[in-house]
């Protein structure tokens, strides 16, 4: 899976500062093995109020972990990356693509109007 140098430079960053665990794991808990359960959401619930704004922790937008799937797939789509490619990472058809993904994007409305005010002339 081709990812962004950005990502490569974090992750490279993360283990630089705080090493991986014996299994390779990059968040461990206090031993060296898998975060508990309660742990990783009460994480997970506090980065999601430090990322989001308001109105989106009210929202669905990653509730949970893998709901970060959805969030890449529509940060792809609305950097303009194009559905089939868009697919091919997810390992989906562009069916699917559009079926389970298309309407989990957030915002755009206002770029969305320029662009089609712009093809109308």
């Amino acid at each position: 899976m081709p990812i962004p140098l950005r990502l490569v430079e974090l992750l490279c960053a993360h283990v630089e500062n705080h090493g991986v665990g014996p299994d390779g794991r990059f968040f461990r808990g206090l031993h060296g093995g898998p975060l508990s359960e309660s742990v990783y959401d009460r994480w997970w619930k506090l980065a999601r109020e430090k990322a989001l704004t308001e109105s989106q922790v009210a929202s669905p937008l990653v509730r949970r972990p893998y709901d970060l799937r959805h969030a890449a797939a529509s940060l792809w789509l609305n950097a303009g990356v194009p559905p089939t490619e868009v697919a091919r990472r997810l390992g989906h058809g562009v069916a699917v693509l559009l079926r389970v993904y298309a309407n989990c994007i957030d915002g755009g409305d206002d770029t969305m109007n320029d662009k089609i005010a712009d093809a109308l002339g």
